[in-house]
């Protein structure tokens, strides 16, 4: 059989996203933030998009007609006064003696014009950005920086200080030893340390530490506390995050008293002294479905309407662009606008649907959940949700990602509501993993001083009173992903005099 080249014509079926396809199931997973800025990015690139907001339209006029007012009152006003040289001949005095401000002007009227016309500008402009005037949060870095500037002069202590300040973590402890910054800059290792102890006195007390202990014993110093003692329980802190109290006392030699006041202090000192100028802003979550009760007792589900982004075409400047071009780039431009514009307010409308269709089976499916509380969370998963509204996982699990769900008992992410199962052992439905981490937490929270429980005791607990087939070690599982202490260490707390 020879080879060689040849043409065939083979007809087959292939499932190919486009660009347009693949930027729709980008914004299934936005959250309202992110798709806000992409929004106003394509309000700038494109010409044909513009936004529907017509109560910030009227906020805006409102504003501009209540500065007009004003300026305009204030000008009737001065009016009414006169000129500055016909008030001070009223008073029978020179003019520079009543109006000192006013010299070289012709009447007061004159810099209330200026204020006028400053009004007119301010109305022709579209507002003045109020995030531009906020005043911006002092870093750590500049904080330090500013300290380090009055205490040095030594050039080669400065950049040592420098490089010192931009290895701290967000606590404030340095995360690099000095022999790995005296190798950096090619000096000597005690010329950093050296630099370090003086950084030690920097406000705040605490940063370029090491470790816990160190930013303790720097502030304890700064207070004139760091006596051998001190020193010796900050060896040990170990103990005290085990609530071990009785080996501490026997490893550092000191009374109930003694530690106790000791533990007093610590109280007082702040282990994380860079948090102080954590300049991240907060976001707040806002809610992207609200569910509330109606009053025949079945769930009013709806969308925030204020975070959605509105938007529309303007036909009448796509007529009137489109008859005057004449060059065929810009005739495909406006085409491809006009797509783009046609295809963003389609997968918005899209987007808003499949929300509200995916959290329309969520409560349908939690509804124990909306009516009595974490109790009656059931397993669910991202195929069991797919099914019923007839979309692929994928769809559900982007369209869950960075959206919250508001209802009466509290805001929650809607990935909240997908919990594994665990199997029952008397032949009941299968228990949501979440409702037994509430009832972990609610037995642990309800146990005596005298009954702490163990890890068994709970997962027989549960195994008796739910019906649930756990094992010890999802037991400790589930309590260390809540925080909560072992029983060994809750007994300790429970009995402790400290």
């Amino acid at each position: 059989m020879g080879l060689g080249p040849r043409l065939e014509i083979r007809q087959s079926q292939s499932l190919t996203l486009t660009p347009q396809l693949m930027q729709s199931i980008k914004l299934l997973q936005l959250g309202h933030l992110e798709l806000t800025a992409f929004v106003n990015e394509e309000l700038e690139r494109n010409p044909l998009i513009e936004r529907d907001d017509e109560q910030r339209a009227q906020d805006n006029d409102k504003a501009k007609e209540d500065i007009s007012d004003n300026a305009e009152e204030n000008h009737s006003l001065t009016d009414t006064l006169g000129s500055a040289e016909q008030i001070a001949d009223s008073f029978d005095t020179d003019t520079e003696n009543l109006f000192p401000e006013q010299v070289g002007q012709d009447s007061i009227s004159q810099s209330t014009n200026n204020y006028k016309s400053a009004g007119e500008v301010f109305n022709n402009s579209q507002g003045a950005d109020i995030d531009s005037y906020t005043a911006s949060k002092i870093t750590l870095s500049d904080h330090l920086l500013e300290q380090i500037s009055l205490m040095f002069s030594d050039q080669l202590k400065l950049i040592i200080s420098h490089q010192l300040v931009n290895n701290l973590d967000e606590r404030g402890y340095l995360d690099i030893t000095c022999e790995e910054i005296a190798t950096l800059l090619n000096v000597e290792e005690h010329e950093v340390i050296s630099v370090l102890k003086e950084l030690h006195s920097c406000e705040p007390l605490g940063v370029f530490a090491r470790d816990l202990p160190e930013c303790l014993a720097i502030q304890l110093k700064e207070r004139d506390r760091l006596d051998p003692l001190m020193m010796k329980l900050l060896d040990n802190l170990h103990f005290i995050a085990k609530h071990d109290f009785l080996t501490l006392e026997r490893e550092i030699g000191a009374s109930k008293e003694d530690i106790s006041d000791m533990l007093s202090e610590l109280r007082e000192l702040d282990p994380k002294p860079a948090l102080a100028f954590d300049g991240a802003p907060m976001q707040a979550i806002i809610a992207d479905i609200f569910v509330r009760k109606s009053n025949d007792g079945s769930w009013l589900i709806e969308l925030n309407s204020e975070i959605l982004p509105r938007i529309l075409i303007n036909q009448n400047y796509y007529a009137l662009v489109s008859k005057k071009l004449r060059d065929k780039q810009e005739k495909i431009f406006l085409s491809d606008c006009m797509q783009t514009a046609n295809w963003l307010t389609k997968s918005l409308d899209q987007r808003a649907q499949t929300i509200l269709k995916v959290a329309t089976e969520i409560v349908r499916f939690q509804n124990g959940f909306f009516h009595h509380g974490v109790s009656k969370l059931k397993p669910m998963t991202l195929k069991m949700v797919a099914d019923e509204i007839e979309m692929h996982e994928s769809t559900v699990s982007r369209v869950t990602a960075n959206k919250y769900i508001s209802c009466e008992r509290g805001l929650f992410e809607m990935k909240y509501f997908f919990t594994s199962a665990l199997a029952s052992n008397i032949g009941q439905a299968e228990h949501s993993a979440e409702a037994v981490r509430y009832s972990i937490k609610n037995l642990i929270k309800e146990e005596s001083d005298k009954a702490i429980l163990s890890d068994d005791k709970i997962g027989q607990m549960l195994q008796e009173e739910l019906g649930v087939d756990i094992a010890r070690r999802t037991v400790a599982k589930y309590r260390e992903s809540m925080n909560i202490p072992s029983s060994i260490i809750r007994r300790r707390q429970k009995k402790s005099l400290y």
